[in-house]
């Protein structure tokens, strides 16, 4: 039996083309700057987000780290949105590695952080508080429901902070999801923000990797940074190269899973206990509930998927999000709906 995997886009294997590429990649010690794949990558990058430089990394939390670093010193104050990744789940390495103080505002329904929350947040220059140093924003925004914000709400937050002395750093593990449902390339995303991680490893199918962006003194930071956190990596074109085919060949295809999505959360709409999200999907993926009337449990409903061959995970208690990507293709949505359909019946 074929496993269909919708606990997430990070379960995405590389393609046959990806590990050809891995197989025959021209590679060098990257800690040094000679490695050319990963050079290619780096410049291709910068070039994708619109910005000076680029630096490959291990993964999102690291770049987002990194990148916190080369902002921020240590005592500095981060204002982040309460439900974004780099808050609640990279082990709060901002404040347990860099020493870096978050303030914590709302994040909407949308995954938006209100203009007025950032502005009242940001401290006085008085001795008794941090100083505000940097916004972090998230697009697409993942504990929101795959949520994006369009180029006007990234432009006039970053105006805000901006105008008052503070960067803007954009987690973007997939901000070429978000960029694929707008409509708009994703350096239009990036363009007002001074640094933008965006992620490999998701949708686009490398198997390892990240990619930190912004101006080449920044970068420079950054690359100390990284060295610090251990992501010195040596030949590390052997991943690059799959992350070189992940930018030429995944990016455009994008749309097709945000469909397969749209067609999965109609199936589920159809089926009595499940409750979607309002909105869901905006992207890949499909936020749901079981209905209070439910007798299955959330671990009933993950052992009586994974029996027909569906792997799931719950986001929460009785409540879940199934993720597509490149490996889910029509017949797994109509297995996956068929299988739900039987499990709740």
């Amino acid at each position: 039996m074929d496993i269909i995997d919708l606990r997430s886009d990070t379960v995405t294997q590389p393609t046959p083309e990806m590990r050809e590429a891995m197989a025959s990649a021209k590679v060098g010690d990257d800690v040094y700057g000679d490695d050319p794949s990963v050079n290619r990558l780096q410049d291709t990058a910068a070039g994708l987000m619109g910005k000076e430089a680029a630096l490959f990394v291990p993964s999102g939390t690291m770049g987002n780290l990194a990148g916190i670093l080369a902002h921020c010193q240590r005592g500095d104050e981060v204002i982040i949105g309460n439900k974004n990744h780099s808050f609640l789940f990279e082990a709060g390495g901002i404040s347990a590695v860099g020493g870096i103080h978050s303030y914590q505002i709302p994040n909407q329904a949308d995954g938006s952080v209100l203009p007025d929350d950032v502005e009242a947040a940001i401290r006085p220059d008085d001795a008794h508080d941090p100083i505000s140093r940097l916004v972090c924003l998230e697009n697409s925004h993942n504990r929101c429901g795959g949520t994006v914000q369009d180029v006007a709400y990234t432009r006039g937050i970053s105006k805000l902070a901006h105008a008052h002395g503070l960067k803007v750093h954009l987690d973007g593990a997939r901000v070429f999801n978000a960029a694929a449902a707008l409509r708009v390339e994703a350096r239009e995303l990036a363009e007002p923000v001074d640094s933008v991680t965006f992620c490999l490893s998701k949708a686009l199918c490398a198997p390892v990797g990240s990619v930190l962006c912004g101006t080449a003194e920044f970068i420079k930071r950054a690359h100390r940074a990284r060295k610090m956190l251990g992501g010195g990596m040596r030949q590390a074109g052997v991943l690059a190269a799959a992350g070189l085919v992940a930018l030429e060949k995944m990016v455009s295809r994008l749309g097709e899973d945000h469909e397969r999505a749209r067609k999965l959360a109609e199936g589920l709409r159809s089926i009595a206990g499940v409750k979607l999200d309002p909105g869901t999907p905006a992207t890949n993926m499909v936020f749901f509930e079981l209905a209070p009337d439910v007798k299955q449990s959330t671990a009933d409903l993950e052992s009586r998927l994974r029996s027909a061959g569906i792997l799931i995970a719950a986001s929460g208690s009785r409540r879940f999000r199934f993720v597509t990507h490149y490996w889910i293709d029509d017949r797994a949505v109509e297995r996956t709906v068929a299988a739900m359909a039987a499990a709740l019946s």
